[in-house]
């Protein structure tokens, strides 16, 4: 039996038992001893006061009589567990004033020594150290953190501020890093509006029936991210578009009853290593389709789907892929389609509005990630992912699905509906147990679409596009060559020799590079990069890769920055 429970039952033996306890009325007035919350000091703060005394009485009666049984109270209380418990020390830990503190903002007590070693052999660990291996250990706190008398909020800014100064930020400086996450221009309307204290503090609602605005707000995104990937239904949204791809495996594993889920090798490496974390489970298991010059190989493709035709629950296509090329997604998902297995299209929302959507290309899932729709990069989140079904797949798509009703006088009115949540059908039923969506996120996202339209998201996905060409082009002049020649949205790779010194140089000179490849950078381009930004990503890029050869940059004092020509 544990510590806990042990030092428990010995307790209420105690103070059932002995008569010594009789000369304690004022305790024995609650049932005849104190209640397991009061046993260990943890007091409403209006009783603390009355009853610290009292607590404080009654330990050191304890002490003098069960000391071993203090320790159990002390070492949990305490947390320290080296320190063998003294008069002094319970006169100290069960002090008046420490029993308030405890009462304000102590809930709970950490484990017994002991109750932590049984815990690592049942787990199979051989030290606490070891629930951390999959921290890199150069980052692990080494010692503990020095303690501190705090500081005062002026005080306090002022560090906060000389520590954000350290960093880059998109406001600061042009940024050519994409891979998932872009600098759109975000209209100041729309934080304008959501950063509204009735939408700000809304939560995922549980009572539908108290909770009309913020549904109907989630069942508008609905509608909008159905008509945006062309599918017929949408949920409420989901964590990331990496965990939206990685549920829409499961359902399609689900719903087919098979277990291989194509992914090809062109896919986001952050996305592939979610699916790879869920395919852990057992629930399916993935194969790499390999790619040939920057998108699918389809004779890979084909070969893999007519080797395992009946095991094959789905594939997996990224629409621009990560290196921004477009794959030849008709052929991909007809021979999908041919062996019975179900097409997901993980989707860039803002190039939908140039490309033709997953509805259109006869997909059966459409993912992603909505941190273009107006949504801050943060430093990496936190963002939403989107997904959206054909009919067929209704009953089975993962997270929370808002429907439209009317009540019982006739009004429209909108209630969470058709759910295959395990919290609400029986569990070996449920395709996720995804219990929560990223509501405020869906919402920016629901009123950029609003704010901007469909005439507006096509401008950014143009102006996208042609900033992107332009630099394809300059770069091509510069001399520099690409890693693929496929046809691309707004995102490439260019070839350089040291991606990682071609970084750090551009961000001396204030520039945000693209994303390190092998022997490559991928450089991203959004409607907010100007043609005089890409020259100076262009004049330094040459002047890194190739010596320093052409012009070179001198600061005038009138005219600041400006080429000069070479000696």
């Amino acid at each position: 039996m544990p510590i806990l429970t042990n030092a428990l039952k010995s307790f209420d033996e105690l103070c059932g038992a002995s008569e010594d306890f009789l000369r304690f009325g004022r305790l024995r007035e609650r049932r005849g001893f104190l209640t397991r919350r009061e046993r260990w000091g943890i007091l409403n703060g209006k009783d603390a006061a009355k009853s610290a005394q009292t607590h404080f009485d009654f330990c050191r009666f304890l002490f003098e009589r069960r000391p071993s049984f203090v320790a159990y109270l002390f070492l949990a209380a305490d947390g320290r567990r080296r320190v063998a418990p003294t008069v002094a020390s319970v006169d100290s830990l069960f002090h008046p004033l420490t029993i308030r503190q405890v009462a304000l903002t102590m809930r709970y007590a950490p484990n017994p020594d002991p109750v932590v070693q049984e815990m690592l052999r049942a787990t199979g660990l051989s030290s606490l150290d070891d629930l951390f291996v999959d921290v890199p250990e150069e980052i692990r706190l080494q010692c503990l953190l020095p303690e501190s008398r705090g500081a005062t909020e002026m005080s306090a800014r002022r560090q906060l501020e000389e520590l954000a100064l350290a960093n880059y930020t998109a406001d600061d400086s042009p940024i050519f890093l994409g891979a998932g996450c872009y600098d759109h221009y975000i209209p100041t309307a729309v934080d304008a509006i959501v950063g509204r204290s009735e939408f700000v503090t809304a939560y995922t609602p549980y009572q539908p029936e108290i909770s009309q605005g913020i549904l109907q707000a989630i069942f508008e995104y609905q509608t909008a991210i159905c008509r945006l990937t062309g599918m017929d239904v949408a949920n409420a949204s989901m964590y990331c578009g990496g965990s939206a791809l990685a549920q829409a495996c499961v359902m399609s594993a689900e719903t087919t009853k098979r277990k291989i889920v194509l992914i090809p090798a062109t896919l986001n490496p952050d996305y592939a290593r979610i699916v790879e974390t869920y395919a852990a489970s057992g629930l399916f298991e993935t194969r790499v389709v390999p790619e040939k010059n920057g998108i699918v190989d389809l004779d890979a493709l084909n070969a893999v789907l007519t080797a395992e035709a009946k095991n094959v629950a789905a594939v997996v296509i990224q629409y621009p892929n990560f290196y921004g090329n477009l794959e030849r997604v008709g052929q991909m998902i007809a021979a999908t389609k041919g062996v019975g297995a179900l097409s997901i299209m993980s989707v860039d929302p803002i190039a939908l509005a140039m490309l033709k959507s997953p509805g259109e290309w006869g997909a059966d899932v459409a993912v992603g990630d909505g941190q273009p729709l107006g949504n801050a990069m943060s430093f990496g989140g936190p963002h939403l992912g989107f997904m959206a079904v054909s009919k067929k797949l209704l009953r089975k798509i993962p997270g929370r699905l808002v429907g439209e009703t009317v009540d019982s006088e006739g009004k429209r009115a909108y209630v969470l509906t058709l759910q295959a949540r395990e919290q609400h059908i029986r569990r070996e039923k449920a395709s996720s147990n995804i219990c929560s969506n990223q509501a405020l996120n869906a919402l920016t996202a629901l009123v950029y679409l609003a704010f901007v339209g469909p005439l507006g998201l096509k401008q950014a996905a143009n102006a996208s596009h042609r900033i992107a060409r332009y630099a394809h082009s300059e770069l091509k002049k510069a001399g520099f060559e690409f890693q693929h020649d496929a046809p691309f949205l707004r995102e490439f790779a260019v070839k350089v020799d040291n991606p990682r010194e071609m970084n750090r140089y551009l961000l001396e000179w204030g520039i945000i590079g693209g994303y390190e490849l092998k022997d490559g950078l991928l450089l991203a381009f959004t409607e907010k990069r100007t043609r005089e930004e890409v020259d100076e990503l262009v004049y330094f890029m040459k002047d890194f890769q190739f010596g320093g050869a052409g012009e070179r940059l001198t600061v005038d004092e009138n005219d600041g920055a400006s080429a000069s020509d070479a000696e």
